[in-house]
């Protein structure tokens, strides 16, 4: 369901010719992130560091801040960029494939816990942060096997170390004395619902706990990573918080950090991705909607391969249009692959209609191929923020 304030804007923008568009409702984000930081309250549940990576807009990153424990990056770039809009946070870095620029730069700016991806990664670390005269605490990330089936994505191959290579990193830490181990990260799966999230977690936790304690760590840390499932294809379903952290609470042993990285699930409801519809038309049967902009602006549909939620607020005009049939919604793109909807059944569709796509506030224009065709990029917008009525 489309709110009022956000129907009015998306209106309101169609009328000034600012569209394509996208609209955050910072409300909205706050609202939801409360619910999740009181869902997680219990003595024992994970602390939550919201990953950046699914949006990291400034006025996102200061929305949730005071909702988080932490802030979870995966490059450089994402590093500097949190830095500079949240002086103060707790950053986690991880990701693969970590320059020593990058390495040196989470040194430089105290970034209080490195996720090592290999024993290669962790003697680079070792030997810039020596150099530098720094200590550093470390989280080593390992990849089991476990059964992923059905999983929306199995974290496999470069991320990690499977069970066997992360043993070269224990002589790597006793040579090393000024890097500190502080635990384990496990991010296996995305796409997992309550229930499964904590069969994953006690998986996890099986291995990680024994291998902590033959390291000899003393009130580990175990980051469990984040995939909280979001159903495109239903917004009203929802990731079940409540269950999750009574679950995650009764897994927890005294003298352990538990900890997530939540990203999508935390954000995708705050975002609509607004545009209007330039033409309607049958082509062998099947009716196309043609919009505004497309999956340059938008590329979730395309990368998971689903129709994009949307609502259509009609307005006045005499073009084509197309009552109760189900229609492909279509950008300007020069490609088939176009498509933010297929299929998508429709009381009525018209050229001048504004079409408001919902779950836009995660991985939706940070992850998109902005300047291809070089159409014009969206404008971006930002309601109810922190204060006002």
């Amino acid at each position: 369901m489309i709110t009022d304030i956000v129907a009015e804007r998306a209106l309101d923008l169609a009328a000034k010719d600012q569209l394509p568009a996208y609209i955050y409702d910072l409300g909205e984000l706050r609202a939801h992130v409360t619910a999740i930081r009181d869902a997680l309250s219990l003595p024992g549940a994970p602390e939550t560091f919201y990953a950046a990576k699914a949006n990291p807009e400034a006025q996102i990153l200061q929305t949730v801040a005071p909702y988080v424990d932490g802030i979870e990056v995966a490059s450089g770039g994402e590093l500097e960029h949190v830095r500079g809009v949240l002086p103060e946070a707790r950053l986690a870095f991880g990701g693969p494939g970590k320059t020593d620029q990058e390495l040196s730069r989470a040194l430089e700016l105290d970034v209080e816990r490195i996720h090592v991806e290999s024993p290669y990664e962790l003697s680079r670390l070792a030997k810039l942060a020596r150099t530098a005269g720094r200590e550093v605490e470390v989280m080593l990330r390992v990849n089991l096997v476990g059964d992923r089936s059905g999983v929306a994505l199995a974290m496999s191959g470069p991320f990690g170390m499977d069970p066997d290579l992360i043993e070269a990193c224990r002589e790597i830490l006793a040579a090393s004395p000024w890097v500190r181990l502080r635990g384990i990260h496990a991010h296996l799966a995305s796409g997992l619902d309550a229930a499964a999230m904590l069969r994953q977690a006690s998986e996890i936790l099986e291995w990680a706990r024994p291998w902590l304690d033959k390291a000899g760590v003393s009130n580990p840390e175990i980051n469990l990573g984040g995939g909280m499932s979001v159903e495109y294809s239903d917004p009203s379903d929802r990731f079940d918080w409540t269950a999750y952290g009574r679950g995650m609470a009764a897994l927890a042993k005294p003298g352990e950090t538990l900890r997530i990285e939540p990203g999508r699930a935390v954000s995708v409801y705050a975002g609509w991705y607004i545009t209007q519809v330039l033409d309607v038309k049958c082509a062998h049967g099947q009716w196309y909607a043609v919009l505004r902009g497309g999956t340059m602006h938008i590329r979730t549909p395309v990368t998971k391969q689903h129709n994009q939620p949307f609502v259509v607020l009609p307005a006045e005009g005499d073009g084509p249009s197309v009552n109760g049939e189900l229609v492909t919604l279509v950008g300007q793109l020069c490609t088939p692959k176009d498509v933010f909807a297929r299929e998508a059944p429709v009381e009525r569709i018209s050229v001048g209609d504004v079409v408001a796509f919902s779950m836009a506030g995660a991985y939706s224009w940070n992850i998109s191929h902005h300047d291809f065709l070089m159409h014009p990029k969206p404008t971006f917008h930002y309601l109810n923020p922190e204060g006002s009525a």
